[in-house]
Order: C-alpha cells, then structure tokens, then sequence
C-alpha cells in the first residue's frame, strides 16, 4: 500500500507519537525535512536544510539530521528551528552523513559514508566509476548531552544504515559491498572489533549502484534492510541469514521503519516514484532507543 506521494528523493522515515511521520526529501529542488499527517494526504515542510539524510529523535522531541550538502549534524525542533551541532572530529570534517540512530547509553550514533556527494555523484547522477573511489566511510560515537564525539571505525566502502540490537551490538551496512557488519558493545563509548554478520545482496547482482541503506530491527530480533535498486527490503535472521526479501513497489527504496507499537507493518521510503510505502509483515518493531 502507498502511504503518502509526491515525495523527492525520501529517506529517513521517522514516527511521532501522534502517528504523524517525518521523512526528509533530498531532491534538489526540496533539500527538506518533511512532515506528514497520521492519514499520509497532507504534507507539511518543518524545515529546508540543503540535502538531509537520516533523521533521529530524541527524548525531548528534538529531530537529529545528518545533512549531507553542508556536511554537518543538525538538531531540528517541530518549529523549524535548525540548530547546526557540529561539522567535525577532532579536525577532521565531516564528509557525507548518512544515517544514525540512538543507543542504550543515550549517545547518538552515526555514519558518514566517507565520499563528499558532489564527488560521488556530480550533477546528481552517481560516477560509473564509483567503484573506483577512496571512500573512508566513518562511524561516530555522540555524546549529545556535552557534544562530545568519537570516531568508532573508519575505512569502510560507504557505510549507511545503522541500528541497535537487543543483543547488545551495534549494526551498520556497507553500500558497495552489501556486508551487513556489528559491534559489540561493551559499554560506554567502547566497542569491540568489527564482524560480519550477513549480506544483503542477490547473488545475481549487477555492477550498477546497488546496496543496503536504512535498516531497522523488528521485536523478533530479525533485521530489516532497505536495498537500494534491488527493489525489495531484505530480512536477515538472527544469525544473519536471509530469510525474506519483501518486493516494494519501486526498484529504489532507501528506508525503513516499523509503525507505532502493535503495528505490524513498515514504512519503507521510495525514490523511483518519490513516494513512503506500507507492508504488513509478522512483528512490530523493536522499540527505539532515545
């Protein structure tokens, strides 16, 4: 089922407590963080950021945007207000955030795919030699409160999605490779090292761009990962098989989200026809760490 259209370019599909949804439109002529009504026939612009990506929410109803045209995190309230958080590192500048999502210790964890957009997709249309690209994809460790930040790992081939387990480990997956990846967490702003834990990918793929993007774990524990141009959202088990791939209506879905509690369904965010799409599947989602 479709939910709402005449979206550009959506991503980041984010549910309030009203039911309403906010997702970000990264179209040129958009570059917005959109929200829509609980019945998916309005839509409202909460703010205009340039080219946002992910988005996040916290306890006390602040929207967190990783924003890719001036590489930056935001924090964005319901108002409109936009508050830029920070650009760097430890002087190192951000390059394209992607994704990011909140962890158990309340830290906010995010990805920079590790390529500036204009590099990797100049005029909007991705390089046919993308492979070719050094790409430094990051994973960052956020503490909001005292807006500190640590680099987690670095070195990966535009890294993306991200999410929380309730086994204590922290998941995230690389776009050129289809690698889904965890860490455990051992507690604080410390990580194991980094496993493979599934891929994502057919094995018939193409050599086109193709791969994972946003990701979300559903309360049984099984993940489910939006795979860009291979038109369907891939659901790894626990031990990181692929037990499902669910055919969206669009070849291009970028995001997913489960609905509000008791709803066994996801939301999966669509660019080929600019629109947030509805599946009914077996689980709700694991609750969201905020």
């Amino acid at each position: 089922m479709v939910f709402a259209t005449g979206l550009s370019c959506p991503e980041g599909p984010l549910v309030l407590p009203d039911g309403s949804w906010l997702v970000v439109e990264g179209g040129t002529e958009r570059g917005c963080v959109t929200r829509i009504s609980p019945d998916g026939r309005q839509k409202h612009v909460i703010a205009k950021t340039g080219r946002p990506n992910g988005l996040a929410t916290d306890q006390h109803g602040f929207i967190w945007v990783a924003e890719s045209k001036t590489p930056s995190l935001l924090r964005l309230s319901l108002d409109g207000n936009v508050e830029v958080v920070m650009r760097e590192c430890d002087g190192e500048p951000f390059l394209f955030p992607n994704d990011l999502c909140f962890g158990p210790d309340g830290a906010l964890y995010l990805t920079d795919s590790g390529v500036l957009f204009d590099q990797l997709a100049p005029g909007g249309k991705t390089r046919p030699d993308y492979l070719n690209i050094d790409y430094d994809g990051r994973i960052y460790h956020i503490d909001v409160k005292n807006q500190r930040i640590k680099k987690l790992d670095s070195g990966l081939r535009c890294v993306n999605g991200i999410a929380f387990g309730n086994d204590n480990y922290l998941y995230v997956n690389e776009t050129l490779t289809g690698i889904v990846y965890r860490y455990p967490w051992l507690g604080g702003d410390t990580f194991g090292p980094r496993q493979d834990f599934g891929n994502v990918l057919r094995p018939d793929r193409s050599l086109d761009w193709k791969g994972p993007d946003g990701m979300a774990f559903g309360a049984d524990g099984k993940l489910y990962v939006a795979v860009f141009a291979q038109g369907n959202v891939t659901v790894l088990g626990r031990d990181g098989q692929v037990v499902n791939r669910i055919s969206t209506h669009g070849k291009l879905p970028t995001n997913v989200a489960f609905g509000r509690a008791g709803e066994k369904r996801i939301y999966v965010t669509e660019y080929e026809h600019g629109q947030l799409e509805t599946h009914d599947v077996e689980t709700g989602g694991l609750p969201l760490l905020v």
